[in-house]
């Protein structure tokens, strides 16, 4: 009697790529670091090649499935005055938690104060580069092409055409009908190629994290070592906890299901430190294994990716205390009330501006009169902060989009509830199209 091997989930394979690509990229370091053909070969041949491939393939991915699930989603609502609720309560969610993000960032930095006694002498100058006046970004959210907006990969102009698209498709009768249609296949077909993707992603996570850690010293780490725990603590504390209240008080639904049903989508986020290349992973585990309707999730999902961030906040709270500690510099309460104000409308006022997380923090630091070039404190080790804090900002998005949909009568609860809901890996199969016979 022969019995069948179980395959392992996705979610292992990912673990064990991530776990193996840190092990390899210590080794490496450890062992190898003089080995010339090692580093170009292997870390800047083979690693870095795979790792910007996989993080090329799911950026290709977000243009498409932003635009034709937001399309559908759109088309899909019965009128206006949904559109403007539900863009309402996503918008004043998504800042209410980076209101509260920031503020537990500054408690917490204070209570353990991670600045007190830094060393000054890693200061060097840093160049902010000037963020938009919130005024620029509204007029700049309108595209005055299309086209060119999908393909610099601009997401707030994609989410407002497809909205209008939306809603243009819906008021147009019969022909809307036949094309939402084409819409909804489309959006089937590009939710394969997400699945398709999955299957390599294992892979894809091994690069990045055996490139990654090949070049990241602890001694930095060690350096701003008050400042890196306080930090993470602060990004799991919110993750964990704030997130964990919000759900249970506006949905009802149990934390711990939400928090096992995301670990894919955590650990896409965590790889590749960017919302925005994680969007597939973070749609297809809140329509399929969380149960959102996608009508709401294709809302939710690119704009919380855009403007939700939760996890810079806390960074920005944490670093500006540690600045201020580090330069001797006394902040008064009025002080901390501008950092939350500024962080918070600067989350939206700054989105999608490359760099977003540093400029965003030298906005902060000039509203309270502190040096920017205290930034050059903590570059250091921002890169594996920056990892955890997206994980955060993924998870946020995903709340907040549970939030919505409950509240809109738009979510699976049975489905949420399965705790194998979407769990088998989605095996692609090819169906041949039928070939035209010749006459």
């Amino acid at each position: 009697m022969t019995t069948k091997k179980k395959k392992m989930s996705l979610t292992s394979r990912v673990i064990l790529g991530m776990v193996l690509g840190i092990l390899t990229g210590f080794m490496i370091r450890s062992l190898f670091a003089d080995i010339a053909f090692i580093h170009d070969y292997i870390v800047n041949g083979l690693f870095d090649v795979g790792g910007k491939i996989f993080i090329a393939s799911l950026k290709m991915l977000v243009v498409p499935l932003v635009f034709v699930s937001l399309v559908c989603g759109t088309s899909s609502l019965k009128d206006l005055a949904t559109l403007g609720r539900l863009g309402g309560k996503t918008l004043a969610f998504y800042l209410t938690t980076t209101a509260l993000a920031i503020t537990l960032a500054l408690t917490m930095a204070n209570i353990f104060q991670p600045g007190a006694g830094a060393d000054l002498s890693a200061a060097t100058t840093f160049a902010s580069k000037e963020a938009p006046s919130l005024g620029s970004v509204i007029v700049g959210m309108f595209p005055t092409n299309p086209i060119s907006a999908m393909a610099s990969g601009n997401t707030l102009q994609i989410i407002v055409f497809a909205v209008l698209f939306g809603i243009a498709i819906s008021a147009a009768g019969k022909p809307g009908e036949r094309l939402a249609a084409v819409f909804a296949d489309l959006n089937e077909v590009i939710m394969k190629l997400v699945a398709l993707l999955m299957n390599i992603a294992p892979y894809g996570v091994f690069f990045l994290m055996a490139k990654l850690f090949t070049g990241l010293g602890l001694d930095a780490i060690f350096s701003l070592i008050n400042y890196f725990l306080v930090l993470v603590a602060a990004l799991l504390l919110h993750a964990l906890v704030t997130y964990s209240v919000m759900l249970k008080a506006f949905t009802g639904l149990s934390p711990l299901t939400f928090l096992k049903k995301m670990e894919d989508a955590v650990m896409f986020a965590f790889s590749t430190a960017s919302s925005n290349a994680t969007i597939p992973v973070t749609m297809e585990t809140a329509t399929k294994r969380l149960g959102v309707n996608n009508k709401i999730a294709s809302f939710t999902v690119p704009l919380g990716a855009t403007i939700n961030m939760d996890g810079t906040a806390i960074m920005q709270g944490v670093a500006t205390v540690f600045i201020a500690q580090a330069f001797n510099i006394d902040l008064t309460m009025t002080d901390y009330i501008m950092v939350i104000l500024t962080a918070t409308l600067a989350s939206v006022g700054t989105a999608g501006v490359p760099g977003v997380g540093l400029i965003m923090l030298a906005m902060v630091l000039n509203q309270v009169g502190l040096p920017v070039e205290g930034i050059a404190l903590i570059m250091g080790v921002d890169r594996l902060l920056d990892m955890v804090r997206t994980a955060v900002n993924i998870t946020g998005d995903s709340v907040v989009t549970c939030i919505v949909a409950k509240s809109e009568g738009e979510m699976d609860v049975e489905r949420f509830n399965d705790p194998l809901a979407a769990t088998e890996d989605e095996v692609v199969r090819f169906h041949p199209l039928p070939q035209p016979q010749k006459s």
